[in-house]
């Protein structure tokens, strides 16, 4: 008779029992005599490593499983993210921009934007950017974070800005857009990226900026102070011509730049990949309130008349200039002033 093997619960395989051709039949029955042999083989084999022990192995087994699933969902949910990829938070106007402008310069990145409504999470995606309500993100890190959001629409500005430090992963850059307004400075004077700001405690709107821009330096994110924003139909000049007059003086020196611009120089701060830096953006060519609408009013490329400014009492403003921030990020803006800009629409 052949030998019969099994298979034991390790894999390995032991042969069960063996008859040779010359042994001599015995007077009991084959079936009885390989019952008997079967019951000795096993008495013998679980004296040595004991009885069998078939769950264990399916433990071992249904283990090994999920731990290699949870490694390649690991594995799958990082490569979800790019080296590339961009997450904007607040993505409207500026942030749109900073969307295209950075897929033209990463081609085949992904760009993210969350927003804390669904309202136009259509438009988002008709331009390419994958919508997320605000919370949404929270389980993924990016390497390139922009924060957009305007402190309008929160109570707690600096705490919504330490929340989107926690989606970045710390190897590209975090970039928050600010306002020039915290530079100390309401006599129409010079100013520009080392100037003084206005201490804590004199100014609401101010300590919620500085106080935001402090949480992005202590994390190793830079801070871009931004100008008046404009464009064709968004920005001072617009608003104004829409009023007609202003109860606001004539002189105060404002400094503007372009959306376009403001866009093109966040996307190049953000691809310095710098830390803990403070950076202006602004056209170098401050005007005050009375020349910017003379030139609106002398372009001829608006149907409405403005009737002028009233006021008298107001500050000033100042006359930025952010030749330093150029140098070193190597950016000059598509439109160097404001009547410039005019020419071409």
């Amino acid at each position: 008779m052949e030998a019969i093997t099994c298979f034991s619960s390790c894999g390995s395989h032991t042969p069960l029992v063996h008859f040779s051709r010359s042994q001599p039949r015995s007077s009991c029955s084959l079936e009885h005599l390989t019952s008997r042999r079967f019951n000795l083989y096993f008495r013998h084999l679980n004296s040595r490593i004991g009885r069998p022990r078939m769950a264990a192995p399916l433990q071992v087994s249904a283990s090994s499983t999920t731990g290699a699933s949870e490694e390649r969902l690991g594995t799958s949910t990082s490569g979800l993210i790019g080296a590339h990829d961009l997450l904007i938070i607040g993505p409207g106007v500026l942030g749109r921009l900073v969307a295209q402008k950075w897929r033209e310069e990463h081609p085949g990145c992904k760009v993210h934007g969350q927003t804390v409504t669904v309202d136009h999470h259509d438009e988002l995606i008709q331009l390419g950017i994958q919508p997320s309500l605000k919370g949404g993100d929270a389980a993924r890190r990016f390497p390139y974070v922009i924060f957009c959001a305007p402190p309008s629409r929160t109570a707690d500005y600096p705490g919504e800005v330490r929340l989107a430090t926690s989606s970045w992963n710390g190897e590209g850059s975090f970039l928050f857009t600010s306002s020039s307004a915290p530079y100390d400075c309401n006599d129409n004077g010079p100013c520009d990226e080392d100037s003084p700001v206005v201490p804590i405690g004199r100014s609401p709107r101010t300590d919620v900026l500085l106080k935001s821009e402090k949480v992005v330096i202590e994390v190793g994110g830079c801070v871009l102070r931004l100008a008046g924003l404009y464009k064709a139909d968004r920005g001072a000049h617009s608003y104004w011509l829409e009023k007609g007059t202003v109860d606001l003086r004539p002189d105060h020196i404002l400094n503007l730049i372009h959306y376009e611009d403001a866009a093109s120089l966040s996307v190049a701060i953000l691809k310095k990949k710098l830390r803990g830096r403070i950076f202006l953006g602004c056209d170098n060519h401050p005007l005050s309130r009375q020349e910017i609408m003379d030139l609106m009013m002398k372009s001829g490329k608006f149907s409405k008349k403005f009737e002028g400014f009233t006021g008298t009492k107001d500050p000033l403003g100042k006359r930025l200039n952010n030749s330093k921030t150029r140098a070193e990020i190597g950016w000059e803006p598509k439109y160097p002033s404001f009547g410039q800009f005019l020419e071409t629409i």
